[in-house]
Order: C-alpha cells, then structure tokens, then sequence
C-alpha cells in the first residue's frame, strides 16, 4: 500500500538538492522525527504565530521576531514551547536576512524540546520550500488514487475467478499488505490470505471478537487491537441479517484505502447475497426431508441425500429439535452446513415446524453441543430411535427442549418426572372447576371433603388405612365420601371417575 513517491515528510525536504536545507542537528531528534507527515510549510516572523497554526505545519522564519534582545534564551525557549505544544513538526530559520547562521540559543531551545531545526540559506526562497512539499502533496495524493484505482480493478478481476470470494480476499491482503480474513455467518474462518497468517492465540482471540459481532447482529465497522496487532472488522450483509465478518490485521486506513475496502464489502456482500439464494432453496430441501421423515418412512430422504449431501446417519440415532428463532436458524444453518462436509453421512439437518431438527449417530452429539454452546439456544434430545420412529422422537426432543432447564436436555431426563408433571396452565385450571363444589362445601359447612378424598386415592381406597391416615374411624370416611359422590354427582365406584380425580388433586397439588 506504499506509494511509488516521497511522502511530504521533513526528511523529503531536507534531502532535496535544490532546496540546500541543512538540519542543524539529529542526535537529540526522537525517532521518526523526520518522517512524520508534514501537512503544509507556513512562515512568519511573529512573536507568537501558533494561533494561526494547525497541526503537522513546518515554520519558516527569518528572527525578526527576536531582533529586541537577539540573545535572550528565556525568549526562545518559549517560542518553541508554544510551537511545540501546537504540534509543529519542524522549524526553518532563514539565515543571512536578519542576522548570519542560527541563533545559539535557538538551537539550544530546539534540542531541548525535540523540535527539528534546519537552516534555510539566503537564496532559497522560503516559497520554494512551501511549493517543494505542496508539489509532495500532490503526487502522494495522486500516487494513493492511482493505487486506489488499480487496486479496484485488480479486485474486481479476482472476483471474477472461480473462487471470487477467496481471490478478492487474497487480492484484498497483497493490495494493503497485510493478514485479511473472511469469516462466515457462523463465525467461522472459512477464507484468509496469507494462510495461517496469524498465529492461534492472536486468531482464537480474534475468532471470539468476531462472533461478539455477529451475535449482536448489527451492521458496523470496528477497530480493535490484539496483543500489538491493531485489527479492523467489517460486517457484510444487512443488520439482523449478517452474512460475515471481514477482519484486517491493519488499523485506520488513508481515504483510498477505505474506498478499496468498501469496494470489497459491497461485492463480497453482493456475492453472498446471490448465495443466500441458493442457501433459501438448499434449505427448503432439507426442510422437505424432514417432513418426508416424518413420516416414519426414510427412504425418499435417504435416496435425495445420498446424491445431494451424502448418507443419513446410520440408526440407531438421536433427534435434537433447537427453540432457535427465525434470525439465528440461518446462522445455525450455516455452521451445520460446515460440520456436514466435514461430517459426511455422520450429521443431518433441517427446519422444522418450530426450530432446526439435527439428527446425529447415538452417542455423537458434538454438534449440537456446539450449537446450543455457540448460540445460546435450548435443545431438547430424544432417546435413540430408528428412522421408522422419527416422528416419536421428534416429539421427545419437543418435549426435552420445552421441559429442559439446561442447554442441552435428553428426554431421558424429564421422562423420570411422569406423566402428571407435564400438565400445563389449562390442566390446572380444569382440576380447581372440577373440585371447587368440594371446596366450596368444606368452606360453608367446616367439613373435609378435599382432605377426605385425597387421603382415599393416595392410600388404594382404601378406607381403614384412611382413617388411619386422617386420625378418624372408617364409618366417617366411608360417610364422607358418600357426601363427596352427593356434591359432585359422580360414582366413586368407577375406576376412571377414581382416575380423573386423583389426576385434578395432583395438578394442584404435584408434591
């Protein structure tokens, strides 16, 4: 990204031979002294010019300004102070106008403030030395837009090739002569130029920054540094739609620069925008497999995915279903389509009725612990199943993934809860309607209908070991429940009323 010309630096101008610019003197300079950008070349013979002074200026003057007392430090050392403190980079002293050669003290104030200190000889004008860098200006400027345009069009040619993405990238590195990196919707590596540019720990560390972008999902540029590396990141693609992530191991760029790397953005984003389309219609694929597994019958899903991504993992298998909304399914998506290829025939995805359905070998659940992992969701798993019972295990995994407490649950784990711990909101508010005349009774007439009942059902209706169990002989059990078949209309006899009952009191009351 150099540029083939001399930047407007001091030193540039201390080197022109026409111009016969002497440095007083460089062991006291700080380094780079000499090469820090010079923004103009200003004079003035002011006692105090810095008002009228910017930053990254050289001054040129003659010392009229000290002409009162010619020896007076304590005047020059101010001067320079103030020059210093405004950010001037350099002084040029025109020798033979005032008086001949540089002033002790001058020089002296210069060194002791690290300021550059040069003579400008009698016939060289000091708008010869102003036109010098302004002339420097402007074949930088011209050499940056030249590179720019060159570069742009050397990227567009690699965009071209059958690997677009990864030739712009490699063209994008050698143009700004650096490590850049494109990272996928997932926050995968998937191209990077030079390879292994950078070692594991810088790029763990920058691996972690660009899936906090992504995961916040909104379009920006940022800059960062790792260790001494200064990185600077582009998202690509639309916010709460973010295809990827391009990184440069390189911290603020010029204006051409910039335009090189916003002219990549936008066709690596068009490239990925034409692959989301493709992506919309794979996706939709695999959708329809699951459905047509869903029938308990595999073999059209076996047969299309055999050709398309390869075998469906062998049965016997487990189902994960993911609560994974709409906006992270397509990141998801994108991350498993990697583990596909790598995987072959071990790892089968696709969108279900309400988040992503993985299917894995027994006993290989690597991707959907990386999934729930990297991604924040919930996955529910069922028990191993044969592809003839997918629809059950889909089921299992529904119901793991909505009774869960952690990341990751198998269905195994809430099964041993039973079947009465499941009942939900409207459960409950039927068993309070069906037992409210019982407690409506208790309520008016001080009776214990509700605590009768319950203690018959939990001890097999049996009523001696209820007496026992309330503190009452078994005649006023016996009567008891004879009042609570009145108040209810219902015939304790029946096994099923018995059932519906028991089940009403322990979804009130599940302890």
């Amino acid at each position: 990204m150099n540029a083939a010309v001399d930047a407007p630096t001091l030193r540039a101008l201390l080197t022109r031979a026409d111009l016969r610019l002497t440095l007083a003197e460089d062991d006291a300079l700080e380094p780079g002294a000499l090469d820090r950008a010079v923004r103009w070349v200003h004079s003035s013979d002011l006692a105090d010019p810095t008002p009228f002074l910017s930053e990254g200026l050289v001054l040129l003057t003659t010392g009229t300004q000290f002409q009162d007392d010619p020896d007076d430090a304590g005047s020059y050392r101010a001067y320079v102070r103030r020059l210093a403190a405004r950010g001037v980079v350099g002084l040029g002293f025109g020798t033979e106008v005032v008086r001949a050669g540089l002033p002790p003290a001058l020089a002296e104030a210069c060194r002791d403030e690290r300021m550059p200190l040069f003579e400008v000889p009698y016939r060289t004008p000091f708008i010869a030395v102003a036109r010098a860098n302004a002339e420097a200006i402007a074949a930088q400027t011209y050499a940056r837009r030249s590179w720019a345009l060159a570069a742009q069009r050397a990227i567009a040619l690699a965009a071209l090739r059958p690997d677009g993405l990864g030739a712009t990238v490699a063209e994008l590195a050698r143009q700004l002569d650096t490590w850049v990196g494109m990272y996928d919707a997932a926050g995968e590596l998937s191209r990077e130029h030079p390879v292994d540019g950078l070692d594991p720990a810088t790029a763990a560390a920058l691996g972690r920054e660009v899936t906090g972008v992504l995961n916040r999902g909104a379009r920006a540029g940022s800059s960062l540094r790792i260790a001494d590396t200064p990185f600077s990141l582009q998202t690509l693609g639309r916010g709460g739609h973010l295809r990827g992530v391009i990184a440069m191991a390189a911290g603020d760029l010029d204006q051409e620069g910039r335009g090189v790397v916003t002219a990549v953005i936008a066709m690596a984003g068009l490239a990925l925008e034409q692959q989301q389309g493709l992506s919309r219609a794979r996706g939709a694929l695999r959708a329809g497999l699951v459905h047509a597994l869903l029938t308990d019958d595999p073999a059209l899903a076996r047969r299309i995915a055999r050709e398309l991504w390869g075998p469906l993992p062998a049965a016997p298998v487990e189902v994960a279903v993911t609560d994974a909304a709409a906006s992270r399914i397509d990141a998801i998506a994108e991350l498993l389509e990697l583990r596909v290829d790598e995987r072959r025939g071990s790892l089968f995805f696709g969108r279900g009725d309400d988040g992503l359905v993985i299917v894995v070998p027994v006993g290989e659940r690597g991707p959907v612990d990386e999934v729930a992992e990297r991604f924040g969701v919930r996955i529910g798993v069922s028990d191993p199943t044969g592809y003839d019972g997918f629809a059950a295990a889909v089921g299992q995994a529904r119901v793991a993934r909505d009774r869960g407490t952690g990341p990751v649950t198998a269905f195994a784990e809430v099964a041993r809860s039973g079947v009465l711990s499941a009942l939900s909101d409207e459960a409950r508010s039927l068993a309070r309607a069906e037992l409210a005349p019982l407690s409506a009774h208790d309520a008016a007439e001080g009776t214990h209908l509700v605590e009768t009942l319950q203690a018959w059902l939990d001890n097999d209706c049996s009523h001696e070991a209820s007496a026992r169990a309330l503190g009452v002989h078994r005649h006023t059990v016996r009567t008891r429940l004879a009042l609570v078949e009145r108040v209810l209309g219902r015939d304790l006899s029946s096994f099923a009323i018995r059932a519906e009952l028991w089940a009403a009191l322990r979804a009130l009351d599940p302890a």
